[in-house]
């Protein structure tokens, strides 16, 4: 792994984009693993920024995220879809055919899954995917006791991870149940993975990350099994460290 330890959120977003940036300037039929939630809002914000300043073109990029809600639509304002439009796909020059989402919104939502996953391998797989760690130490929608050798699939949602989403809601209520997700076991195929950890809320994981062993009780632990990892941390992150 190799870990960079940073002042704060805003330098983590800073080297983080410049970092993703700077794989599209060389290779520019990239396959991006793109994730969602409060973590890579900054990310996001920084790659605008290249893209305006610095012309970065994202014409024959592909991505594909992690995960989407079940039930909620791709045009639903807290849609996973919705929120990659919002925060990163209208702000630069993708082709809006190219960035992949699985569909909340269908029908089977297990057919849903297979397709996802048939349609990463016919891509080739992920060149680099973002992650975040959830404070369980989640990736994805992928919680605690989640097999390592898992597919893209449909997933229940612990009460801790819809509470910490639900502050995109209006209630609780209407934090959907289910989701779909990439399964660990996918999530690991990619050639590259760059974790982003912020916050003194993601302390603890951090710090479990650093001192653990794989396990299925803790997700991200499988990330100590990849062979290309990068980590981007902010000082309150890792000042569990020793």
């Amino acid at each position: 792994m190799n870990i960079k330890i940073v002042k704060d959120y805003q330098e983590m977003s800073r080297k983080a984009a410049e970092y993703i940036a700077e794989k599209v300037q060389r290779f520019p039929f990239i396959k991006l693993g793109l994730a969602t939630g409060g973590t890579p809002e900054g990310t996001y914000k920084k790659l605008i920024e290249n893209h305006r300043n610095s012309r970065t073109s994202y014409r024959d990029v592909t991505t594909f995220n992690l995960d989407e809600y079940i039930g909620l639509s791709g045009n639903h304002p807290n849609s996973y879809r919705f929120y990659m439009k919002d925060h990163l796909f209208d702000h630069i020059n993708i082709v809006p055919a190219n960035t992949h989402i699985p569909k909340g919104d269908a029908g089977d939502s297990e057919e849903e899954c297979e397709r996802y996953e048939k349609l990463l391998a016919e891509n080739g797989g992920i060149d680099l995917q973002i992650l975040g760690i959830g404070k369980n130490g989640h990736i994805g929608f992928n919680e605690p006791g989640t097999s390592f050798q898992s597919k893209t699939h449909v997933v229940p949602l612990t009460s801790s991870t819809r509470e910490a989403n639900a502050r995109y809601f209006n209630s609780m209520e209407e934090v959907p149940s289910h989701a779909i997700t990439m399964g660990i076991g996918t999530i690991m195929k990619s050639r590259e993975i760059l974790l982003l950890v912020s916050g003194e809320a993601k302390k603890d994981a951090f710090t479990k990350l650093m001192n653990s062993e794989p396990d299925e009780s803790f997700p991200a632990s499988v990330l100590l099994r990849h062979p290309n990892v990068t980590i981007i941390a902010d000082e309150a992150a890792a000042s569990g460290l020793k």
